[in-house]
C-alpha cells in the first residue's frame, strides 16, 4: 500500500498534467440549450477519456427540454473498496456564457496559462473542481482500497436548474446511505472555509408594459422603463427593510435582493418604452419563505401599478429551499477538516452562503453534504481565471480524505494519516 507521502508527491508531479487537462476541457464551452449552447456531452466525451482505471464509468445522458436533441451529459466513476458506502466529490461540467467579450482579455473559450493561472470561462467554476477530482483520485486507482469506495461525480445543469444534473442523479438513486459527499463549488482563501448550509434561493422577473409615445411626448405614453426603475427602487427599500433578520453563521449574514438582469429596453434615445423587464435574484435566510417575499413583491407590483396605469406582472424563474444544515459532527467533516489542516496548516471553519451549489440538493434528501475548496472571486467574471497553486492544494487534500476514508485498511481506520 502507497504511503501517504508517496501519494502527495504523484498528485504533486502532476502538474503540468492538470494545465493541459485543464486547457482542453475549457475549449469545450459546455452552454445550456437556453444560453445558446450544445449541453455537456462533448466535454463529457472529453473527460470520459481521461477517467481510466476506475472499475465502473457510468454514463447518464438526459435530453434537454428546450431541445430534445441536446444530451445533458452525467459521469459517475467508482473505484471499488471494501467497506459500505463511497466517499463522492461532485463537480459540474456546465459553465455560464461569457458575456460582453469586449471585456475578456482572451477569448474566453481559448484558454491561456501564464503567471501561474489558466484564464478562460470555466476555469475556476468549475473546472478547478473537475480537475482537482481527477488528479486527487489517481494515485488510487492501481491500489487496493481497503476502505470504503472511491467516487467522481461529473454533472450537468448546475448552472441553471439542475432537473438533468444532480437531481435526475438522485431520482435514479445513484447515492446511497453511508455515502459521504463533498462538492467543491465554493471557495475560500487558503480554504479557510467549510460550506454547511445554504440560503433558501429566489429568482424573479418583474415585467413592466407601458405605452409607447415619441420622446418629446411622455405625457401621451407610460414610460415602462421609468415605472420599474422606481418599482425595483421601492422593491430593494421594502424587502431589505422588511426581512431584515441577521445569522452571523451566514456569509453575508442577511438576505440579499439584488437586481441583475435587464434586457435593452428601446433602440433609439428619442422613443418612450412601452415594455421594460428586470430579474432579482434573491438569496434568504432559512427563517424566511420564499413565498412570503413573492406575495410582498407582487403587493408593491400592484401598488405601482394603479398608481401609474402600467400592467405589471411578477414572474417566478426558479428557486430552490434550503435544505437542513449538514453536521459538523460526522466522520465526513471530521476527514476533511484533518485533511485541510494538514495541507494548508489550519482547520476550516464552518459556515453557511448564499447558495446555491449541488450540496443543497443531498441536504433536501437526508445526506450531509460539505463545500469546500481554494480560493474563489472570479466565477462568472470577464477573465476568470484558475490558480494553479489553489488547484493543487485541492487535490492534495481530497487524496489525503481518499486515503484515510478509501485506501486505508479497515483495522487501522480509527486513526487517520497525515503528512
Amino acid at each position: 500500500m502507497k504511503s501517504l507521502e508517496a501519494v502527495l508527491s504523484e498528485v504533486e508531479s502532476s502538474r503540468q498534467e492538470m494545465v493541459d487537462a485543464m486547457i482542453g476541457m475549457i475549449r469545450i464551452p459546455a452552454l445550456a440549450p437556453v444560453n445558446g449552447g450544445d449541453g455537456e456531452s462533448r466535454k463529457a466525451d472529453y473527460l470520459q477519456g481521461l477517467l481510466e482505471g476506475f472499475d465502473s464509468v457510468r454514463r447518464i445522458d438526459v435530453p434537454d427540454d428546450l431541445d430534445p436533441s441536446v444530451m445533458r451529459s452525467n459521469i459517475l466513476a467508482r473505484k471499488d473498496g471494501k467497506l459500505p458506502g463511497t466517499v463522492w466529490v461532485v463537480a459540474h461540467m456546465d459553465v455560464v456564457p461569457a458575456g460582453d467579450p469586449e471585456l475578456w482579455e482572451i477569448p474566453p473559450f481559448d484558454p491561456v496559462y501564464r503567471d501561474g493561472r489558466v484564464y478562460g470561462r470555466g476555469t475556476e467554476d468549475n473546472g478547478q473542481s473537475v480537475i482537482s477530482a481527477m488528479f486527487s483520485s489517481r494515485p488510487f486507482l492501481d491500489q487496493e482500497l481497503q476502505g470504503m469506495s472511491l467516487g467522481i461525480a461529473y454533472v450537468a445543469d448546475e448552472e441553471t436548474t439542475s432537473r438533468k444534473g444532480i437531481i435526475h442523479l438522485l431520482d435514479l438513486g445513484c447515492f446511497s446511505e453511508g455515502d459521504i459527499i463533498y462538492v467543491p463549488d465554493w471557495g475560500s482563501p487558503n480554504g479557510s472555509m467549510v460550506e454547511v448550509a445554504e440560503k433558501n434561493l429566489l429568482w424573479l422577473r418583474f415585467e413592466v408594459t407601458g405605452r409607447t409615445t415619441h420622446g418629446s411626448t411622455p405625457d401621451e405614453g407610460i414610460n415602462a422603463y421609468r415605472v420599474s426603475t422606481v418599482l425595483l427602487m421601492d422593491l430593494m427599500d421594502t424587502l431589505e427593510r422588511e426581512f431584515a433578520a441577521s445569522d452571523d453563521s451566514f456569509l453575508p449574514p442577511r438576505s440579499t435582493f439584488e437586481p441583475t438582469m435587464r434586457p435593452a429596453t428601446v433602440e433609439n434615445i428619442n422613443t418612450i418604452p412601452g415594455y421594460d423587464e428586470f430579474s432579482m435574484d434573491m438569496r434568504l435566510l432559512p427563517c424566511y419563505s420564499q413565498e412570503d417575499v413573492i406575495a410582498r413583491c407582487r403587493e408593491i407590483a400592484r401598488r405601482h401599478a394603479d398608481a401609474t396605469g402600467a400592467r405589471i406582472e411578477v414572474k417566478e424563474v426558479a428557486r430552490h429551499t434550503a435544505g437542513p444544515r449538514s453536521s459538523t459532527d460526522t466522520k465526513a467533516f471530521h476527514a476533511l477538516s484533518k485533511a485541510v489542516e494538514s495541507v494548508v496548516g489550519k482547520a476550516p471553519t464552518a459556515v453557511g452562503v448564499g447558495g446555491g451549489t449541488c450540496a443543497n440538493f443531498f441536504r433536501e434528501r437526508g445526506f450531509d453534504a460539505y463545500v469546500w475548496q481554494c480560493g474563489g472571486g472570479t466565477l462568472h467574471a470577464p477573465n476568470e481565471y484558475v490558480v494553479m497553486d489553489d488547484l493543487m492544494l485541492d487535490a492534495k487534500v481530497f487524496a489525503t480524505v481518499f486515503y484515510n476514508l478509501c485506501l486505508r485498511p479497515a483495522d487501522r481506520r480509527p486513526r487517520m494519516h497525515f503528512p
